[in-house]
């Protein structure tokens, strides 16, 4: 399945931690593609593993992560305004 990670974290109580944690488990599992934004293909056991993994450090009450997923990525129209950072955003981290 195609998914799709967005995320907010935090800088209250620790939260670069939490935030520099967040990115190095998507980017083991997704593409980046933009400061808080991955993207990529995964099986559902995977996807499972990846939100077990996230779910050991997100902070219910400060920290939002959102998961898109759908079947095919081919059923995905994606549009870039502006500058494409897909391939820069990995300097940032």
């Amino acid at each position: 399945m195609y998914v799709i990670i967005v995320y907010d974290i935090s800088l209250e109580n620790k939260g670069a931690r939490v935030l520099n944690r967040v990115f190095k488990i998507c980017k083991k599992y997704l593409t980046h593609v933009q400061l808080s934004v991955f993207e990529g293909e995964l099986t559902p056991a995977k996807l499972t593993k990846l939100k077990a993994e996230l779910n050991q450090y997100i902070r219910d009450d400060l920290d939002s992560i959102i998961i898109f997923t759908n079947q095919r990525s081919e059923w995905l129209k994606k549009e870039y305004l502006g500058q494409d950072l897909s391939e820069q955003t990995s300097a940032f981290f």
